[in-house]
């Protein structure tokens, strides 16, 4: 059991990064500088981050999506729009690494924080601004949110290629990866930082990290000059590209190279795997929806178990399909301590950990979501204290 606001360890202990950011992608990305050591103060208005009302949770203002990506952080409640609210986050910032908001331009230039104003207190700051659309296009003033920016990238368009309707992803992805996109890219500024000293503006915008995400395999023909074919990635998108059916459930299986595909041909024997257009992955590749078709025909023929230890045996990856409550009870996760639960005033809570490992500085989950305004009397006190420390000479 982790105690509440247990810190200190971690590659980023000493860190210090002030948090105006709320929903999910600024959040998460701070989260995981918590997680691994940092100390996180997140600036929230009177009213709170809106993502502490927008699911399920022990006491009103503390939802489960909340508190999973603001553990570990300390609460401050400023209202920035009075003059003593901007005067206690101008100290805060002049004793921090980073800071890091999400914002539009206009928005946070307004209430005098944008990178001019901010680095003029503190010249060796890193400054993150996070943004649905950069600031410097003509949508750079345009709300955005996980749906908007998964259809202006292209998600839903191939997810009706492959399964004949236009869908969001399960998930909010958009929000998670421009979270992680903001925190290599933070990152990598205080890597400058530590060779040079300088501090330096970073921009991450939602739009611009989901349409790189999504161009990785998907810009392909379209990359050269001139094309040589549309920017889609065909297996991706191939319609009998599912989890496949077996005589008693579901499997998923990627029988992909050669070595597996001569593999599951010897074992299994299927009298179209004979055809010479399917022996090198090549050619399936150009067949490849036909390929997924014709082992979905196969593969219905046996249970899932009966799969599974086939294709482990052969070393053909392959997956029973998992619901995400499966996961708390995920035999692998549980060997590794994946899970931590930390016992907060709102009971203990079982937390995902930290997905990486450092043989030196092992991060781990900091401690609880801070409930609204809980860390500011502390905070302000360090400010006074600090201020009333005189430089010597």
């Amino acid at each position: 059991m982790i105690n509440s606001r247990s810190k200190g360890a971690g590659p980023l202990a000493g860190l210090r990064v002030i948090d105006l950011t709320a929903m999910v992608m600024g959040p998460y990305c701070t989260q995981i500088m918590a997680d691994l050591g940092a100390d996180v103060i997140k600036i929230e208005p009177p009213d709170g981050d809106n993502t502490r009302y927008i699911s399920v949770g022990p006491a009103p203002g503390m939802s489960g999506v909340f508190v999973n990506v603001n553990r570990g952080k300390r609460s401050v409640v400023l209202d920035l729009k009075s003059d003593a609210g901007r005067s206690a986050l101008r100290a805060l910032i002049g004793r921090a690494d980073v800071f890091i908001h999400s914002m539009r331009s206009k928005a946070i230039a307004n209430l005098g924080f944008n990178y001019e104003a901010v680095s003029a207190v503190n010249p060796a700051i890193v400054y993150t601004n996070c943004y649905g659309y950069s600031r410097r296009g003509p949508d750079k003033d345009l709300t955005a949110y996980d749906d908007t920016i998964q259809a202006e990238c292209g998600l839903p368009a191939v997810q009706e290629m492959l399964t004949g309707e236009a869908n969001y992803v399960g998930t909010i992805m958009a929000d998670k990866i421009a979270g992680m996109t903001a925190l290599y890219a933070t990152m990598m500024a205080l890597f400058h930082r530590e060779r040079t000293g300088e501090g330096q503006e970073v921009e991450v915008g939602m739009f611009e990290t989901m349409a790189s995400f999504m161009l990785v395999e998907h810009a392909n023909g379209a990359l050269f000059s001139p094309p040589l074919g549309p920017a889609i990635y065909p297996r991706a998108v191939a319609p009998n590209r599912r989890p496949y059916r077996t005589s008693d459930g579901y499997i998923s299986a990627l029988i992909y190279n050669d070595k597996q595909w001569s593999a599951f041909v010897e074992a299994v024997r299927p009298a179209w795997a004979e055809d010479p257009k399917f022996a090198t992955l090549e050619q399936r590749a150009r067949r490849i929806d036909s390929v997924y078709g014709l082992l979905a025909d196969t593969i219905k023929g046996r249970t899932t178990q009966e799969w599974l230890g086939l294709f482990r045996e052969l070393g053909i990856p392959a997956a029973p399909l998992r619901t995400p409550s499966e996961l708390f009870d995920n035999p692998h996760l549980n060997a590794i301590g994946f899970f931590e639960t930390v016992d907060t005033p709102l009971g203990p809570v079982r937390f995902p950990g930290v997905p990486t490992w450092f043989s030196r500085t092992p991060g781990h989950v900091a401690g609880a979501a801070p409930a609204l305004g809980a860390d500011t009397e502390q905070v302000l006190e360090e400010l006074r204290k600090a201020a009333a420390v005189k430089p010597a000479g």
